[in-house]
């Protein structure tokens, strides 16, 4: 038994759900303060609103539908915080000379290179610069996942000195620099 995909999912007020569409093409979408997502549901997976409960069901206890059981369900939940609360993710910029600066829709980054990298935020995202801190927020979890990826990659955290970009929660192992012989 998935034991994420039998959790019910409270809706908080002001977020509306609405499940729609036939067997081949079933979709869940979610509106709340925060803005609209939607996702199209997996086949082997049924959902029904229940007053203010979603929940998640699957016809049997075969291999996909267990895989797919818990998945949508921790897809839905994502979705439905998004809208009403939204989501964000951290991270800081160490090095000497290295900086960002946000304006408007872009972020133009100073890491070291010959040249400025500029970063053009997808809409939906925003972002805030503070001290060495980034802020990345948003409504739409993988997305705002792929965006922070994106930047980290810009200059990963190298392990001698802890320059580079990286999640305020990462935590670097440091290496010891050459013994002097």
């Amino acid at each position: 038994m998935s034991r994420i995909g039998m959790q019910p999912i409270e809706i908080p007020k002001g977020v509306n759900v609405t499940l729609s569409g036939q067997d081949g093409a079933r979709k869940l979408a979610v509106k709340g303060p925060k803005g609209q997502l939607e996702m199209p549901l997996h086949p082997l997976i049924e959902a029904k609103q229940e007053g203010s409960q979603l929940v998640f069901s699957r016809p049997d206890d075969s291999r996909p539908a267990r895989a797919a059981h818990g998945l949508v369900r921790a897809l839905a939940a994502n979705l439905v915080h998004g809208v009403s609360q939204g989501f964000e993710r951290r991270l800081e910029i160490n090095g000497v000379g290295y900086r960002a600066e946000v304006s408007g829709e872009r972020i133009n980054f100073q890491l070291g290179y010959s040249h400025p990298i500029e970063f053009q935020l997808p809409k939906g995202v925003s972002a805030v610069m503070q001290k060495n801190i980034l802020t990345i927020t948003g409504i739409d979890k993988q997305e705002l996942g792929a965006v922070a990826a994106k930047i980290r990659s810009f200059r990963p955290p190298e392990p001698y000195k802890g320059k580079g970009i990286k999640y305020v929660e990462e935590r670097i192992l440091r290496k010891v620099g050459k013994a002097a012989g």
